[in-house]
């Protein structure tokens, strides 16, 4: 057996255990080392071999239930699902084939069951990627999938799984002029300034990177600094900040920044982009709860949150996450936007942001913050390239994936800018 073939492989395949049946995010793996003993090469490999297969596990799962007579158990469905991803990506039968038989092989408990991945795939192998062509889109799982539809419409979740299925192009906020960035790189500006570029590769490879004349930030999470306007002098405080690119805009934009986040390891991450950008701002590692002296001109609040609006770039959530730690999210982010409005002065604003697609993280928690705080209004979100039809009934501005099919999607995101009584 060609080891360096079944490295990366066996490695894609311990990501995948690990997020399905331990609930682990994938992010979390890696910065954990799940990867650190593989080749810089074979640990892409494994990262997006293990990606892809979660991206579209729904449909590989209908399309392997036919040569299934009962579940095999979690390892050697996880095999499956593997192999059946190469196969439809076009990768030999024979190498494919051989190498999940072999894992399959390694584990005592599954071993017996080598020659089920042999026939399965083999078959699957004989359909061929025209089959997976024609299948319908991955559905997200059913404990997420029920409270979309709710909250959206079929129609719309169908739009948003398209989205996810398809993957996300790279983003990029320019820390000058974005239409000169976009021909340097060959991207295309989007409507609302961001930078796109179908295919990126090896970010730091890219043109600029080392004179930091940009940063990595999809188009929906630039927003929520853009619809501050001119922040030239200001003094703004950026709650949860890191890893720091709404920190970036606002610093490059000329405003006063504290940057604060409760992580050090991401805090980190900010101060390195600081340096290779050449902005300034104070950094705090610190809960914001810790934070006492007010008086900001404006508020940034990036609430921690779901994220189900990001599984475009993190297929893994749905898998790894069930909503059970959803309840005591919303009732954080409650306490979050009563603390933050107390550090602002008269008259100051806050921007609260999630990148979550459920009402219950966004639009719910804007309407209980007005009822709670009587004085309290929204800022309706006035910039260009912001289509009216996000705008949401208490005036904050609704973001989800199916949004610019034709350009590429976006992340889900709840933006909403509120000023405080003077």
């Amino acid at each position: 057996m060609d080891q360096s073939g079944l490295l990366p492989r066996r490695s894609a395949h311990h990501l995948l255990m690990q997020i399905t049946t331990e609930g682990r995010l994938m992010a979390e793996l890696i910065a954990g080392g799940a990867l650190a003993q593989l080749a810089p090469d074979d640990r892409a490999r494994a990262q997006r071999l293990a990606t892809d297969a979660l991206r579209g596990l729904d449909r590989a799962d209908r399309m392997l239930k036919p040569y299934l007579k009962k579940p095999p158990g979690d390892h050697v469905m996880n095999a499956l699902r593997l192999g059946l991803t190469e196969l439809m990506q076009g990768e030999a039968a024979h190498g494919v084939v051989n190498a999940y038989v072999e894992i399959v092989a390694r584990n005592t408990r599954t071993q017996s069951m080598k020659g089920l991945t042999n026939a399965v795939l083999r078959r699957i192998a004989d359909e061929g990627p025209e089959a997976w062509a024609k299948r319908a889109v991955p559905l997200t799982p059913g404990w997420l999938r029920q409270p979309l539809v709710a909250a959206w419409g079929r129609d719309a979740v169908t739009g948003m799984e398209a989205a996810h299925f398809a993957g996300a192009p790279l983003d990029l906020t320019a820390k000058g002029d974005p239409a000169g960035l976009a021909t340097a790189l060959g991207g295309v500006v989007l409507p609302t300034g961001t930078v796109r570029l179908a295919q990126a590769g090896q970010v730091s490879g890219l043109a600029g990177y080392d004179a930091g004349d940009w940063w990595v930030q999809d188009a929906a999470a630039a927003l929520p600094v853009k619809l501050l306007g001119d922040v030239t002098g200001l003094r703004v405080l950026d709650l949860c900040a890191a890893p720091g690119g709404k920190t970036l805009q606002l610093a490059a934009g000329g405003a006063d920044v504290t940057a604060v986040d409760l992580s050090e390891k991401r805090m980190t991450r900010l101060t390195e982009n600081l340096a290779r950008t050449g902005l300034a701002a104070t950094t705090l590692v610190s809960d914001a709860f810790a934070l006492t002296t007010g008086g900001y001109d404006a508020v940034l609040l990036d609430a921690p949150c779901s994220a189900t609006g990001t599984i475009r770039r993190h297929p893994d959530l749905p898998y790894a996450k069930d909503g059970s730690e959803f309840g005591a999210l919303i009732a954080q982010q409650e306490t979050l936007i009563d603390h933050a409005l107390s550090l602002l002065r008269a008259g100051g604003r806050l921007v609260y942001c999630t990148c979550s697609l459920l009402p219950d993280e966004g639009e719910v928690q804007i309407e209980e913050a007005l009822a709670r705080h009587p004085g309290l209004r929204v800022e309706p979100p006035m910039m260009a390239g912001v289509d009216p039809a996000w705008i949401t009934e208490e005036g904050g501005l609704r973001l989800r994936p199916d949004y610019w099919p034709d350009l590429g999607g976006m992340d889900g995101f709840y933006i909403a800018v509120l000023t405080k009584p003077a």
